[in-house]
């Protein structure tokens, strides 16, 4: 395995991976990167596993291209729900190099027009285990890149249960890289 070393350049927040609990690791502190998911990261430590968001990115010697919000104002009409979709290919669970698309993760996905023309997405999705800590952190990430899409005023994003996730939900491609098929 070729290990991504780095040494932490400044303080940064963390979620610890899986139990979702916001840590800080401490400048100097030496880390892998095992994976570059969506703009974030996934390190391990001599602590454990942890996420850290794009916008920390400098702290460990990388860069990460911030999609930024289209001005609402300029955008006429509902927004585009291919590029939903594909935004979402964007988003994944820390611990597998899927997307939440392709993971069968994402279960509905509606446009709700405002009184002001405006539009908000609302969301629901689920997790591969009902105890995974870290679903909160995907819902954000969710909710944050779906706000990047022209527009979109509001996304919402709900973690439901029903149904349960199986593999059955993963797509063929997702398969494919998970080495399922």
């Amino acid at each position: 395995m070729n290990e991504d070393k780095r040494i932490l350049s400044r303080a940064v927040e963390a979620t610890l991976i899986p139990q979702g609990t916001a840590m800080e690791l401490a400048e100097g502190e030496s880390i892998v990167i095992t994976h570059r998911l969506g703009g974030n990261f996934t390190v391990m430590t001599e602590n454990g596993m942890f996420r850290i968001k794009g916008k920390d990115a400098d702290a460990i010697g990388e860069v990460v291209t911030v999609n930024e919000k289209v001005n609402v104002k300029e955008h006429q009409g509902p927004p585009d729900m291919d590029a939903l979709w594909k935004v979402l290919k964007k988003v994944f669970d820390p611990e597998i190099p899927v997307n939440i698309v392709d993971l069968g993760l994402v279960y509905s996905l509606e446009l709700n027009e405002a009184m002001d023309g405006t539009y908000k997405v609302v969301m629901e999705m689920t997790l591969t285990a009902p105890g995974c800590g870290m679903g909160p952190a995907i819902a954000e990430d969710a909710q944050t890149h779906l706000e990047t899409i022209p527009g979109v005023k509001q996304a919402e994003v709900a973690i439901v249960w029903d149904p349960p996730w199986d593999q059955e939900m993963i797509t063929e491609e997702g398969k494919m890289i998970l080495g399922l098929i």
